[in-house]
C-alpha cells in the first residue's frame, strides 16, 4: 500500500508539472503567433514577443524533460522499494530462505514440461535438531538453522533456497542435471556441516540428511520432483541419517507398499482385527509366572501373518502408532484378569512418548478398564535413548506416579546404558538377548551380565534376561545373579485362548 501511495504521489506531481509546462508552451506559441500577425503595430518593436515566445517554449520543453527524468528516477526508486518489500514478505524471517509458497513458485519457473534446461533439486533435513534445542536451548536451535542455510549458500551460491518446514529446506539448482554432481555437492555440504560452530560460547556440531532428484530425468512436475526427493531423504533417514541419497524408481514400489500397509493397518485397528500374543516372564528356580509381555500380531485376511517389523515402523511414521498403542493397551487390560498373573507388560514406542497427552490417555484407558496401574509395565527400548528433557520424560514420570512400572528393554544393545543408570528412573532392566545367546561360551558376556545384576541389586530394580533358549544359558544366568527369565526355553508367545486351554489341561491332569 505504501508503494502504491508513493507511486500515486509521483504521478500527481508529474501531472502538475506537465500542466504548468503545457501552459508555458501555449503561452510561448501564442507570443510567437501574435508577434507574427500584429508585430508591426505593437510596441515594443517586432521580435520582442517572438523572443519571449522562444524563452517560454524552451522553458516548457526543459520542464517537460526534467519532469520526465524525475518521474523516471522516482518510479525506479519506488520499484526498488516494492521489490525489496516483496522479497522480505516472501522470505523466512529467521534464515532468509524463501517461504515454502514462494519457493515453489520459483521452482515452477524452472521445472515444467519442455523447460529449456535441466534442474537439480536437493531436500535437506537437519538431524536431531530437537537434541540441539533440548541440550543448548532454542536459541542454539535457531542459530543452527541459520548456520545450515549460510553453509548451503557457501556450498551452492547459485541455488534457490526455500524453507519447507521447521528443519527441512529445499534447494533448486537450475542448469544442473547430473546426479553425480549433485551427490558430490551434497557430500560437500555434509563435510562443511561436520565443522563445528560456536554459539554463545558453546560448541555445536550439525548433521543433515539429503535426498535429491533431477528434472527432467526423474520428473518434470514440481510436486512430483519434491515427493521423489522426499522419498530419497527418508531412505537416508532409515539408513542411519547423515547421508546423501538419490531418488531411485524402486523407491516408488516401497512407498506404494508403505501406503498399502498404512491403509490396511488402519482398517485392522478400527475393525479390531489385530491379536495379542503373550510370552511369560518366569522365575527360573520354581517356574512361577511373574508377568506376561503382550506382543501385537496382525493376521491379514489375504497376506496372512504380517510380522511386527513390517508394520510397526510404518505406524511410527504416522499417527497410527497412537491408535495402535491405545488398541494394545486396551486389549492387554481387557485380557489381564484372565491371564491370572501379577502384571502385563506392553511395549511403548518413543513416538508414543513424544505425544504430549500420552500419560493422560494411558490413565484414561486404565481407569476405563478398572485395573490397578501397578499391574502394568511399560517397556521402552534402550536402543533409542530418551532425551534428558522433554515430553518423553514427563510422560514417564506421570506414569510412574500413577503406579505403572518402567522397564528398559534390550538393555546393552544401544549406547545409552550408562545414561539410564546415572539419571533415569526405572524399575526393571531387561538384558538384551545378544548377551544371553553366547553367555555359556563367552566369559566377557558373563562378566557384563554379572555386573548388570550387581548394579541392579544396588539400585533395587529387577533384572530379566531375554531370549533364553537352553538349560545351559539358564544355569549360567542363575550363577550370574539373574533368576528371572523370558524365552523359548519356557514358552513361546501364545494367544490368550491357547494359554487358557493349556491351563485347563494342566488342571485336568
Amino acid at each position: 500500500m505504501r508503494g502504491a501511495s508513493s507511486l500515486s504521489s509521483i504521478v500527481q506531481s508529474h501531472r502538475k508539472s506537465t500542466v504548468a509546462a503545457s501552459l508555458l508552451l501555449i503561452g510561448g506559441m501564442a507570443c510567437g503567433l501574435i508577434d507574427m500577425a500584429f508585430g508591426e503595430w505593437l510596441s515594443p518593436p517586432r521580435g520582442v514577443l517572438a523572443g519571449l515566445g522562444v524563452v517560454l517554449t524552451g522553458g516548457a520543453l526543459a520542464m517537460l524533460r526534467g519532469g520526465y527524468a524525475g518521474l523516471k528516477a522516482r518510479a525506479a526508486e519506488v520499484d526498488a522499494a516494492q521489490n525489496k518489500l516483496f522479497s522480505a514478505i516472501n522470505r523466512d524471517a529467521l534464515t532468509g530462505a524463501f517461504t515454502r509458497a514462494f519457493f515453489i513458485e520459483k521452482m515452477l519457473e524452472h521445472v515444467y514440461h519442455g523447460a529449456p534446461e535441466p534442474a537439480g533439486y536437493l531436500q535437506v533435513d537437519m538431524d536431531n535438531l530437537k537434541i540441539v534445542n533440548d541440550t543448548n536451548g532454542h536459541a542454539s536451535g535457531d542459530a543452527a538453522l541459520v548456520h545450515l542455510i549460510a553453509t548451503l549458500r557457501n556450498t551452492a551460491p547459485e541455488a534457490i533456497i526455500g524453507r519447507l518446514g521447521g528443519d527441512e529446506f529445499g534447494a533448486l539448482l537450475p542448469g544442473v542435471g547430473d546426479k553425480q554432481a549433485l551427490m558430490q555437492l551434497g557430500k560437500e555440504l555434509l563435510r562443511s556441516l561436520d565443522e563445528p560452530f560456536y554459539h554463545e560460547g558453546r560448541r555445536v556440531r550439525l548433521s543433515a540428511t539429503i535426498g535429491l532428484a533431477c528434472a527432467p530425468q526423474d520428473s518434470s512436475d514440481t510436486s512430483e520432483l519434491i515427493s521423489q526427493a522426499d522419498l530419497a531423504l527418508y531412505a537416508g533417514k532409515r539408513e542411519g541419517r547423515h547421508a546423501v541419497v538419490a531418488f531411485d524408481p524402486e523407491m516408488l514400489g516401497e512407498e506404494r507398499h508403505r501406503r498399502f500397509v498404512e491403509r490396511e493397518l488402519r482398517a485392522a485397528i478400527l475393525m479390531n482385527d489385530l491379536e495379542l500374543a503373550y510370552q511369560p516372564v518366569m522365575r527360573s528356580s520354581d517356574r512361577t509366572v511373574l508377568s506376561y509381555e503382550a506382543l501385537v500380531r496382525w493376521r491379514h485376511p489375504v497376506r496372512g501373518m504380517i510380522a511386527p517389523l513390517d508394520f510397526v515402523p510404518v505406524a511410527e511414521k504416522s499417527d497410527l502408532i497412537h491408535l495402535l498403542g491405545d488398541w494394545v493397551l486396551r486389549r492387554a487390560c481387557s485380557d489381564f484378569q484372565r491371564l491370572n498373573t501379577g502384571a502385563v507388560a506392553i511395549n511403548v514406542s518413543p513416538a508414543q512418548l513424544r505425544r504430549p497427552d500420552f500419560a493422560e490417555a494411558f490413565e484414561a484407558i486404565i481407569k476405563e478398564s478398572a485395573i490397578d496401574p501397578r499391574a502394568v509395565i511399560i517397556e521402552i527400548t534402550e536402543s533409542v535413548p530418551l532425551l534428558a528433557k522433554g515430553a518423553e520424560l514427563e510422560n514417564l514420570a506421570r506414569l510412574r506416579a500413577l503406579g505403572a512400572r518402567v522397564a528398559i528393554d534390550d538393555f546393552g544393545a544401544g549406547h545409552a546404558s550408562l545414561y539410564y543408570l546415572r539419571g533415569f528412573a526405572f524399575d526393571i532392566i531387561k538384558i538384551d538377548r545378544a548377551y544371553v545367546s553366547n553367555i555359556a561360551e563367552k566369559s566377557v558376556d558373563r562378566m557384563i551380565v554379572t555386573a548388570i545384576c550387581t548394579i541392579a541389586r544396588g539400585l533395587g530394580v529387577m533384572v530379566i534376561a531375554e531370549g533364553v533358549e537352553t538349560h545351559e544359558q539358564a544355569q549360567v544366568l542363575s550363577e550370574c545373579g539373574c533368576d528371572v527369565m523370558q524365552g523359548y526355553l519356557f514358552a513361546r508367545p501364545q494367544r490368550l485362548s491357547d494359554i487358557l486351554r493349556a491351563g485347563r489341561d494342566i488342571a485336568a491332569a
